[in-house]
């Protein structure tokens, strides 16, 4: 998993009819500027609209996943999604001229194909992963799906399902590294019963839908005339009506192949979250539509920590100790209000302090009580962004920094003795003419109790 936000290098496109319309479609996949997302935008109507590739603009769910935004729908939209979430795309402008992306083979196989060729290529925003931090689980009771969601280092899926049919009994798949959703998922097609074929051509759907792009079950015996009626329909040969199973021309890959699908299509709609997921996800007869509910949970789980507490393991060694601290800034006690850093990069760090009773500002802030002061709040929020501008310099020890400007402070919960503090602060611009602007978070457990923006010098002493 890479920490930068990433894109494609550059645009490809694809032709082909779409399943539901049977309407012979070009989709096309191009670049987009960091932070913009996934969007899809239809170059058939007028003023080329845009949907945004969202979860909560899912308005339908049977056969596919359906977009519409400003009454401008666009669906099966699942595969190629999946294709650029496995790969770590997260910023990409996807162009349409018509209501659906082309079914292609079923699978996901092309897109991921066409990604590789044209390449990806990563840009300077961070990636902003989502860390699922305790069990999320969305269930229902008619249909016995069910999808949980569990902490994990990385991404990963087990799905379950079981099928009404003597061809497809019950299946699990796996996918434990992204990285082998290209071998292991991306080449799975989708899947028809044929006793489902005339209510979906009820419904005014599947009319692209034929042998070559899924796989087709044939499990109850219907009379040969009936049979050769749907063939006719769906513009493929007759077939005999006494031989049962799969039907269509292409062997199976795998014999779970539709599981594996299954899992593909939760893949496509967790990219509707709009952020990467860190978590282990186990979906028990899953669908478009428990999928969509689940992608919608998180989505609110999402808004209400948006931003994210940093993972502190005290078992884990410091990356600053209390002796590098003290050789990086000039404070003593007790002004030092930063124990330790337990995590560096280029532009963020991490550290903590924990708050004891015998603390010096306890005495007279409040004696019965005791509250740590919001001045001190910001200050060791910026004692964590001097140690992270300081450790850039050759002999910091020479240097101080000074604060220039104080901004969109926020206190949301008192500190109080036995509180352990996390500080997250990150550089909103490059160090320049010894002038660095900062965003700084604190928070006690999973909660943001404080946040400022402040504007910094680094100044030599004299």
């Amino acid at each position: 998993m890479t920490n930068k936000q990433q894109t494609l290098k550059g645009s490809f496109s694809l032709f082909g009819k779409g399943l539901h319309t049977g309407l012979n479609l070009t989709v096309t996949f191009n670049p987009a500027p960091e932070n913009t997302g996934l969007r899809i935008q239809r170059i058939d109507l007028e003023g080329h609209p845009i949907v945004e590739a969202k979860a909560e603009l899912v308005t339908d769910t049977q056969r596919g996943t359906v977009l519409c935004q400003d009454d401008v729908r666009v669906s099966t939209v699942e595969h190629g999604l999946a294709a650029l979430y496995a790969l770590g795309i997260d910023n990409c402008l996807i162009q349409v001229n018509g209501p659906e992306f082309p079914i292609l083979d079923g699978s996901a196989a092309t897109y991921v194909d066409c990604i590789r060729k044209v390449g990806i290529e990563e840009q300077n925003a961070p990636k902003d992963y989502y860390i699922i931090r305790h069990k999320i689980e969305v269930r229902d009771e008619k249909t016995g799906s069910c999808i949980t969601i569990l902490p994990d280092e990385d991404f990963s899926i087990t799905v379950m399902c079981s099928f009404e049919s003597k061809f497809i009994n019950s299946q699990f798949a796996t996918l434990d590294n992204i990285g082998l959703f290209e071998e292991e998922v991306a080449p799975a097609r989708t899947f028809v019963f044929v006793r489902d074929i005339e209510p979906l051509l009820n419904a005014n759907l599947i009319k692209g839908g034929d042998m070559d792009n899924a796989i087709v079950i044939y499990e109850r015996q219907i009379p040969q005339e009936r049979l050769d009626q749907l063939a006719d329909l769906l513009k493929v040969p007759h077939m005999d009506a006494t031989k049962m199973g799969y039907i269509q021309p292409r062997p199976l890959q795998w014999e779970n192949e539709c599981t594996r699908h299954k899992l593909l299509d939760i893949v496509g709609d967790m990219a509707l979250i709009g952020k990467p997921l860190k978590g282990r996800i186990i979906a028990t007869r899953p669908g478009h539509t428990i999928n969509n509910k689940f992608a919608r949970l998180l989505c609110r789980e999402i808004r209400k920590h948006s931003v994210q507490a940093p993972i502190y393991n005290p078992n884990d060694p410091p990356v600053m100790d209390n002796n590098r601290i003290r050789e990086l800034l000039p404070h003593r006690y007790p002004m030092q209000l930063v124990d330790k850093v337990i995590e560096l990069g280029s532009n963020y760090i991490v550290g903590v302090k924990n708050v004891s009773s015998n603390e010096p500002f306890f005495q007279g802030h409040f004696p019965q009580e005791p509250v740590m002061p919001g001045v001190l709040m910001v200050e060791a929020m910026a004692q964590c962004g001097g140690l992270l501008v300081l450790n850039t310099v050759e002999s910091p020890e020479l240097y101080s920094t000074y604060f220039m400007k104080i901004d969109d402070v926020k206190f949301r919960q008192k500190i109080v003795p036995g509180d352990t503090l996390l500080f997250k602060v990150e550089l909103l611009h490059p160090l320049r003419h010894g002038i660095s602007s900062m965003k700084g978070y604190m928070f006690v457990g999973d909660i943001v109790v404080a946040e400022a923006t402040f504007t910094a010098q680094i100044v030599k002493n004299k």
